[in-house]
């Protein structure tokens, strides 16, 4: 089974194009050491929820977008390895002065695989 870090973030629609940008250098940078799969997706059918939903993990504003992140690894071991090269990389600068959104609302964590199907598996 594979191991994936998932991601939700807050990005203000204005800064949407910088998060593009930003994600396309990581997303090489992470394939680069050795991740299997990267994908950034913007969310076009969410709904606040009556007890959570993204928006409300991430106390979306009105002038933001929730993304729905993961990188996919082949091991928990592999993505120790390659997240600690990829945090060292010039090409990914993880300042929150040159981040495009805010890094104190985004959830992230690690899962190891349970059921797998489709692409490559």
């Amino acid at each position: 089974m594979h191991y994936v870090d998932g991601f939700v973030v807050p990005v203000p629609r204005a800064k949407l194009d910088a998060y593009r940008a930003l994600s396309q250098k990581a997303g090489e940078v992470w394939m680069e050491y050795g991740a299997l799969q990267y994908f950034e997706c913007v969310a076009d059918d969410v709904q606040p929820g009556k007890q959570t939903s993204f928006p409300q993990a991430v106390q979306l504003r009105e002038d933001e977008v929730v993304v729905f992140a993961w990188i996919v690894y082949p091991s928990r071991a592999e993505r120790d390895r390659i997240n600690a090269l990829v945090m060292k990389h010039p090409r990914i600068e993880c300042s929150p002065e040159n981040m495009p959104f805010d890094g104190m609302r985004m959830f992230w964590g690690g899962f190891s695989g349970l059921v797998e199907k489709g692409w490559g598996v």
